[in-house]
C-alpha cells in the first residue's frame, strides 16, 4: 500500500501490477493477490485506465489512505525513538552501513522467493 501512496503523490492515475510487481521485487501472479486480498478489505480499487481501457490501475480507496497514513506515522515515530535511543554518531553509522547493505543488494540480489517451490523439506543453502 505504502508503494501506491507514493505513487499517488505525484498523481492520482494509481499503479498498474507490473509496475508494483517490479518495486516489490514480486511475481504479478503474487501481487495480483495480495491486491485481491487488500481489495476484499476495500483498501484499494482497480479502475481502468483513462487513456488506455484495457490497462487497470490500482489506486488507494480513502480507507487505504488512512491505514497508509497511520503506519507512516507509526513508522516515523519509530525512527525518530531509535535515532534518539542511538544517539547522532550511531545513527549516522546505521545509515551508512544501510547504504552499503543496499548497494550489495541491488549488485546481488537475492533470488526471488516467491519462485521458488519449497514443501518444507528442502534447506536453503
Amino acid at each position: 500500500m505504502i508503494c501506491i501512496a507514493r505513487a499517488s503523490h505525484s498523481s492520482d492515475v494509481g499503479l498498474k501490477v507490473s509496475e508494483i510487481s517490479r518495486f516489490l521485487g514480486l511475481t504479478p501472479p503474487t501481487v495480483t493477490q495480495l491486491i485481491n486480498s487488500l481489495e476484499a478489505k476495500q483498501m484499494v480499487e482497480r479502475q481502468a485506465d483513462a487513456s488506455d481501457r484495457r490497462v487497470v490501475r490500482i489506486k488507494l480507496t480513502e480507507q487505504g489512505k488512512i491505514i497508509t497514513r497511520k503506519a507512516k506515522k507509526h513508522m516515523d515515530t519509530t525512527l525518530n525513538k531509535m535515532v534518539e535511543y542511538l544517539g547522532e554518531e550511531e545513527s549516522d553509522q546505521l545509515a551508512e552501513l544501510l547504504l552499503k547493505v543496499h548497494a550489495f543488494m541491488k549488485d546481488n540480489p537475492p533470488p526471488n522467493l516467491d519462485r521458488l517451490q519449497m514443501n518444507g523439506d528442502e534447506k536453503l543453502d
